[in-house]
């Protein structure tokens, strides 16, 4: 059915019954040196296998880390896109990771034991010495039992998922129209709705004041001159760029400024 050889260990006896030769007994076993023998690891050893790779962090040694992975070993690391999936390929990325001085801590740990291999899964935080920040990141570790040593078969590192900006869509058009929501505000004619438009931390550098607004009240204080002039927009010219959760609209617009009846560019 599938063309497979199987090799195995067999006994018959057999008795003479009934005027013929009949089996009595029949063992079937697979050859021994082909069952994998269990080698017995607690859960805390499991939970210490990770600081074998912690230590190889601290010798700032690529080639330590590295040499911490099986042959077959693949890693998914926290702050690279590419999986590594060899030696060499491992190493490259430590060569640039152990430029931050990491050191882990482990916060969690879920523990799985099987023959020849174990899991140690849950959160780590790395302290990187070279600029003091702190990383908290989630861990799987699988390791398997090669060549006489416990080396790690599959690592998958990830940012905490709270963590992460989920992108809010928009579109082009959707940008254009944000100036809109601004030059409304200016019809109201209330310096209020105005700098309301603008986010927490907002810069407004304005056109005609030297100095740059950097707060509600400062930006308020200059609408409060600015809107006299009973100013309303027009785009004539619009770039648009867009990234996660931000986005920008540079160009050419026209203001025409009722309160006089000129227009300014």
């Amino acid at each position: 059915a599938s063309g497979d050889k199987v090799k195995a260990r067999y006994s018959f006896i057999y008795t003479f019954e009934d005027g013929e030769w009949k089996i009595a007994h029949h063992h079937s076993s697979v050859m021994p040196e082909g069952i994998d023998i269990a080698k017995p690891i607690t859960e805390d050893e499991v939970r210490g296998l990770f600081y074998l790779w912690n230590n190889a962090l601290d010798t700032l040694d690529s080639d330590a880390v590295a040499k911490r992975y099986s042959k077959n070993g693949v890693l998914l690391p926290t702050v690279s896109d590419v999986p590594r999936t060899d030696y060499g390929s491992i190493k490259n990325y430590f060569d640039s990771f152990l430029l931050m001085k990491p050191q882990g801590t482990i916060l969690e740990s879920n523990v799985m034991i099987g023959t020849n291999w174990c899991q140690d899964a849950g959160i780590y935080e790395f302290t990187l010495a070279a600029s003091g920040d702190k990383v908290k990141a989630r861990y799987s570790f699988i390791y398997t039992f090669e060549d006489g040593e416990w080396k790690i078969a599959h690592h998958h590192s990830s940012v905490m998922p709270e963590g992460i900006d989920i992108a809010k869509p928009i579109t082009e058009d959707e940008v254009r129209g944000l100036f809109y929501l601004w030059n409304n505000a200016l019809d109201t004619l209330d310096s209020d709705a105005v700098a309301k438009r603008y986010s927490k931390n907002g810069v407004l550098l304005p056109t005609v004041s030297d100095v740059p607004r950097t707060d509600y009240g400062s930006i308020k204080n200059y609408f409060d001159s600015f809107l006299l002039m009973k100013p309303q927009g027009t785009i004539l010219e619009s770039n648009v760029m867009i990234g996660t959760n931000w986005c920008q609209d540079a160009g050419i617009y026209e203001f025409t400024l009722a309160a006089s009846g000129d227009k300014v560019k």
